[in-house]
């Protein structure tokens, strides 16, 4: 019993830390933005690969051997296909594996009355009623039928209504959307 108990111990003990980064699990239709964290893996040619590599904020990035690649805003399927390309001019059958680590481009706003304002990272489909949950809720201030949602669609810049109090009786529920990319809530006083 206690040799199983310590088998086990230290099987768990040879696990990856908790500290180590782990790539995210995202689509290979995932579009790349400044800030996201990339993991870039050349088969058989550690000279070229590269573990860690922030977008900046002007969408590139640096490569060995490639030098500058400006990537914004491809899937990372086609970024896949654009440096196996780049890298087969100078390494004969370059094969090339693209991770996300970190999605950092992605994120909603929330101002005004709710406990902790600011950005809040998308890593899965995130709902109003949620992200106020991430944002530690409302205050005693907030006006609870008030709530909206500041989206760009087209250009055009959207107003989306949000009546706190009768999404969580069940009502109105078609309010609670899923929030994208730069969206802002506001919730007034």
């Amino acid at each position: 019993m206690l040799a199983a108990g310590l088998a086990a111990a230290s099987a768990a003990g040879s696990q990856q830390s908790p500290t180590e980064e782990r790539p995210v699990a995202v689509s290979n239709r995932y579009r790349i933005g400044p800030g996201d964290v990339l993991q870039i893996d050349v088969w058989k040619e550690p000279d070229a690969s590269v573990p860690s590599v922030t977008v900046r904020p002007d969408g590139t990035i640096s490569l060995p051997i490639l030098g500058e690649i400006r990537i914004a805003g491809l899937m990372t399927v086609d970024l896949q296909k654009l440096l196996c390309d780049r890298y087969g001019e100078v390494i004969r059958g370059a094969r090339v594996t693209v991770m996300v680590r970190e999605i950092n481009s992605q994120k909603v706003y929330l101002i005004g009355e709710v406990r902790r304002e600011g950005p809040i990272r998308i890593m899965a489909p995130l709902t109003v009623l949620q992200a106020l949950a991430e944002a530690g809720g409302l205050t005693d201030y907030a006006r609870r039928k008030k709530i909206y949602i500041l989206r760009v669609m087209g250009g055009q810049r959207a107003i989306l209504p949000f009546d706190y109090e009768a999404v969580v009786r069940g009502e109105k529920v078609e309010q609670n959307i899923v929030l994208q990319p730069g969206d802002t809530v506001v919730v007034p006083r």
